[in-house]
C-alpha cells in the first residue's frame, strides 16, 4: 500500500473525535484507537474490551520528536532506543505527567508510548495530531482474553457494526503485518526493564543496552 487518502483520514479522525472506536492495522496486529485524552472515549474502550482499570493502554504518536510536548523529558537512553528502534515495534513506557484521561497512564504516572512504521497508523498519527485529537491509543483490537486481530477478516469480526464496536479504518488492501505484537520496555526505573517480549527480538534489545545504557 502506497498511501492512505485524504477521505479515509477524514473519516477515521471523525470517528475518534466522536469519542467512537477505530480499528486500524500496524505493522504487527490491528490497533485499537481511541482518543488518549477523552475519559468517554478510554471508558468505551475499557468496556468493550472487558480490560480492567489497572491495566494501562499504550498511545500512538508519529516519532519521539513530539513526545517533549506530551510533557516527557527523554534522558539519553530513550532518545537512542528511539532513534535505533522507531519507527518499529517497541513499546518505551515513559515517565510522563497527567495529560491523558484516567485509565490510560499507569499507577505511577508512567505511558507506553508506540510509533509504528505501518503507513495508515503513521498516517492516523500524523494527522491525529494535527488536527487535535488524540494522541490514541495502541492497544490491540481484541477482546481481553482472546486473540488479537492479525488480518484483516479478524479485525472485521470484531468491528461488526453493533452498538458500541470499533469502526475498521476504510482502507481497502490495508492489511496489518502480523506475527508478533510490540516488544515493551519499561524505562522509569534505574534499569530498563523488559514487560513484553514480541518482535523485536530480546537478546537484540539486550544487546543494544549494554552498548549504550550507562548510569
Amino acid at each position: 500500500m502506497e498511501g492512505v487518502s485524504e477521505v479515509c483520514l477524514e473519516r477515521a479522525i471523525t470517528v475518534l473525535g466522536s469519542g467512537a472506536l477505530l480499528g486500524y492495522p500496524t505493522e504487527t496486529l490491528y490497533g485499537l484507537g481511541a482518543d488518549g485524552r477523552s475519559a468517554s472515549a478510554i471508558e468505551r474502550l475499557r468496556g468493550w474490551k472487558g480490560r480492567g482499570p489497572e491495566r494501562p493502554l499504550p498511545i500512538l504518536v508519529e516519532g519521539s520528536e513530539v513526545l517533549p510536548g506530551l510533557g516527557v523529558e527523554l534522558s539519553p537512553l530513550p532518545r537512542r532506543l528511539a532513534e535505533a528502534f522507531w519507527p518499529g515495534p517497541l513499546t518505551l513506557v515513559l515517565p510522563c505527567p497527567g495529560l491523558f484521561a484516567p485509565g490510560v497512564a499507569r499507577e505511577d504516572g508512567a505511558v507506553g508510548f508506540r510509533c509504528s512504521t505501518h503507513p495508515v497508523a503513521a498516517a492516523l498519527a500524523r494527522r491525529a495530531a494535527r488536527d487535535g485529537v488524540g494522541p490514541i491509543t495502541a492497544t490491540s483490537l481484541n477482546r481481553s482474553g482472546g486473540a488479537p486481530a492479525g488480518t484483516r477478516a479478524e479485525a472485521t469480526r470484531h468491528c461488526d457494526g453493533r452498538p458500541g464496536s470499533p469502526i475498521l479504518i476504510d482502507t481497502p488492501g490495508a492489511e496489518a503485518g502480523g506475527g508478533a505484537p510490540s516488544s515493551v520496555l519499561d524505562l522509569t526505573g534505574p534499569e530498563p526493564r523488559m514487560l513484553r517480549e514480541g518482535a523485536i527480538s530480546p537478546a537484540r534489545i539486550r544487546a543494544f543496552l549494554e552498548e549504550n545504557h550507562s548510569a
